[in-house]
């Protein structure tokens, strides 16, 4: 139950191991079980004959143990839009219930009767959440929105009735005082001190007036949360339109994807979607300077068109709010609220970080512009670069400086061949096997693939990998990875389930789906979070989630083999010759390695330093237009790039707490990633089975079941080093 009440946070980006649970709460404690409609009695002779009633539908299902092997799979296949109400309804009346029976125990509190009590409430509701939340980030039509609107407070509400529970708290406290002559194993510690910690981070100690308002508060900011995510995909959901005589540039295989588009959409001719895997090539390739500026102006005004789906408002009430609920719970601001309970515990450690890297990257992306503008006039074209322009003359730069054409590169990333290469990847390291069995277990989507994994050594079962690599009309936009079941040995072992989801586009009938290095690196990232979820070897499921700022780490580190040589000879095939990668393109390819990351990293660290400015304001008084342009002043923006994620548009922050104040964990994460690679490549072997043993062991497989720090600790020997993200991005000896 905790796990679930954390996952909460979590809802509308990263589902890790508490998806579901985030499904927390709807009913009420002691609220009676709604019965299902009974069947009328048998009508009066005289009456006509009709047609029998249809049976009733029961919520229950949505609610049961799943079936199948080691502990069921999902049930997709009962999921049905009118019974999530009712199912929430009874699902939260049962948790509520459990820990009602725990709160009112007469027994002394102990480690039994109350912490590993909470960790075994909550299942109907961990399986209810997965389903809807599963829809939510999938399938998210305009009915499953609705429900959301009603489902998302209510949980909230629930959430805040469990931490608001005085006598629960006491029996909480009365163990975490004990903690330490209770004869407890490090394990059962870690878990007292960390459920105690998150009672009073979420308000346990507060009096009944403070309890009532920061009730308020969450339950707002859970109604503005789906608000926001729902406005920006619908601002999505629009396209722009090309004919034949606007593909000047484009590869084939770009044609297709667009061509695609258009006909799903039933339009006539083209369609640029208004996501970033369609808009990103379209600004790369193609050689229409006004489309381009077409395409881009669309892409970055998501949320921000003064139409039904504007963001704007909505922005300043979540920053308020969050700096309300902030103060009242005794802290400075927002982002020491969100950062307590990660690596980098306080702002200044975390804008430290950031200025360092900050700087060097300014620095690269003024040369990066130079080089760009050269090019622009040796070829006759007489502009000034903008942000529609970036891309397209980066493409150019790129070829003219190192011989390397993306299209040339991208006919050696075949989506399938990338798939079995992650696989290679896995087995390699850890000793894992994907077998397919999909067709043989429900799902939500006919694109969705499913693989049981296994140990290759002994055929021994480690869980179900979930794959939905393409992009559709309501699917949120991006790439995620997600938990539908996360493992523990709390009764017995309960083995993970985890997905994976991206939206690459489908090309034409029968033609082979090509994806970019970045895509591929993507895939391997996701796969990285997946791996780390089957990997986990902890006993008590709350402590398989770890700090957001370690999150990202282990799937940073598991991009890396992506361009090792036996990847690239094996699976990096060209799709239509299958030969492999030949090695004067991978020499150029690797002669470019830091070539752009002035760009990819200001692009993101610029929002990442907004993100954490915005929410170290006490105040939480913000005008957005205002602050996003004054704050990008105030640290030298180069007019030449925009945010990756403008404030309008910025699902990580205004779709959840999850990233807030948190952004920047990508880049703390990075700097981790970065080190930790270097102790494979010390060993010349990116395959060294010590090391891959000890990366398995220290840092996948033990959750937050010790201190992360330490964990790093343990695994490089020492605490990480920023100077091998600086040189890997080419910016080492900048300050």
């Amino acid at each position: 139950m905790i796990e679930s009440l954390k996952g909460l946070a979590t809802l509308g980006w990263r589902n890790c191991a508490s998806t579901s649970v985030a499904a927390l709460v709807l009913g009420c404690a002691g609220a009676p079980s709604p019965v299902p409609p009974q069947p009328p009695e048998s009508p009066p002779s005289e009456a006509p004959p009709s047609e029998p009633a249809a049976p009733a539908k029961d919520f229950r299902v949505l609610l049961g143990e799943w079936k199948g092997p080691h502990g069921g799979l999902p049930a997709f296949d009962v999921i049905d839009n009118e019974l999530f109400k009712p199912a929430f309804d009874e699902a939260t009346r049962l948790l509520l219930a459990e820990v009602g029976d725990i709160s009112k125990s007469t027994e002394p509190p102990t480690f039994e009767n109350t912490l590993a009590a909470l960790e075994r409430t909550g299942k109907p509701l961990d399986r209810l959440g997965t389903l809807f939340f599963t829809m939510v980030g999938n399938r998210n039509t305009p009915e499953i929105q609705e429900l959301t609107r009603v489902i998302r407070p209510m949980l909230s509400a629930v959430q805040d009735q469990i931490y608001f529970d005085v006598k629960l708290f006491a029996r909480v406290a009365a163990v975490h005082e004990a903690r330490k002559t209770s004869k407890l194993s490090a394990e059962q510690i870690r878990l007292v001190e960390k459920t105690f910690d998150e009672f009073v981070r979420r308000g346990a100690q507060l009096d009944e007036a403070k309890k009532t308002r920061l009730g308020a508060i969450n339950e707002e900011l859970a109604k503005l949360f789906t608000d926001f995510g729902n406005r920006v995909q619908a601002d999505e959901d629009t396209w722009v339109v090309l004919g034949k005589s606007d593909l000047t540039g484009l590869s084939r295989s770009l044609v297709s994807m667009y061509q695609a588009a258009a006909k799903e959409r039933k339009v006539e001719g083209y369609a640029v979607v208004n996501t970033r895997s369609a808009v990103q090539p379209f600004l790369t390739f193609s050689d229409n300077r006004e489309l381009r500026e077409k395409v881009w102006r669309a892409f970055i005004s998501r949320g921000d068109n003064g139409n039904k789906n504007d963001t704007k408002e909505l922005i300043p009430k979540i920053v308020t709010l969050r700096a309300e609920r902030a103060k009242l719970l005794g802290f400075a601001s927002h982002a020491h609220w969100r950062m307590s309970d990660t690596m980098a515990k306080e702002p200044e450690r975390a804008r430290k970080l950031m200025m360092r890297v900050w700087r060097p990257a300014l620095s690269k992306v003024k040369k990066e512009v130079r080089d760009m503008q050269a090019l622009a006039k040796k070829n006759g074209a007489k502009i000034t670069i903008e942000p529609w322009d970036y891309r397209y003359y980066m493409e150019k730069v790129r070829k003219d400086r190192y011989d390397l054409d993306q299209n040339e590169f991208k006919n050696y990333f075949e989506l399938e061949s990338m798939i079995a290469a992650s696989y290679y990847m896995a087995e390699r390291l850890y000793g894992y096997a994907f077998e397919e069995i999909t067709g043989t277990v429900p799902v939500f989507h006919a694109d969705v693939r499913v693989f049981r994994v296994t140990n290759k050594a002994d055929g021994s079962h480690v869980g179900f990998l979930y794959r939905d690599d393409f992009a559709r009309q309501y699917k949120r936009s991006g790439a995620w990875q997600s938990t539908y079941r996360s493992q523990d040995k709390l009764d017995g072992q309960t083995d993970a389930i985890v997905s994976n989801n991206n939206n690459f586009i489908k090309g034409a009938a029968g033609q082979p789906v090509l994806i970019t290095l970045d895509d591929a690196r993507t895939l391997f990232h996701e796969f990285g979070h997946a791996l780390h979820a089957l990997t986990n070897d902890v006993t008590y499921p709350s402590l398989g989630r770890t700090p957001r700022d370690f999150v990202e780490f282990p799937s940073q580190v598991h991009e890396n083999w992506v361009l090792t040589r036996d990847v690239l000879d094996k699976f990096a095939l060209h799709y239509k010759t299958r030969e492999p990668m030949p090695q004067k393109l991978i020499d150029r390819m690797r002669a470019a390695a830091t070539y752009n990351q002035g760009f990819q990293t200001v692009e993101y660290l610029s929002a990442a330093l907004l993100d954490m400015q915005i929410h170290t304001d006490p105040s939480g008084k913000i005008d957005p237009a205002a602050f996003e342009r004054e704050a990008l002043a105030s640290i030298k923006m180069p007019k030449e790039i925009v945010l990756r994620h403008r404030l309008p548009q910025f699902m990580h922050l205004f779709t959840s707490d999850a990233y807030s104040a948190g952004y920047y964990s990508y880049l703390w994460s990075d700097v981790m990633a970065a080190d930790a690679w270097t102790a494979f490549e010390a060993t010349g072997d990116p395959w060294h089975a010590k090391t891959a043993a000890k990366f398995k062991n220290v840092i996948l497989a033990s959750g937050d079941a010790i201190d992360r720090a330490k964990a790093f600790r343990e695994f490089r020997g020492r605490d990480p080093r920023v100077e091998a993200l600086l040189g890997n991005r080419g910016l080492a000896g900048g300050r």
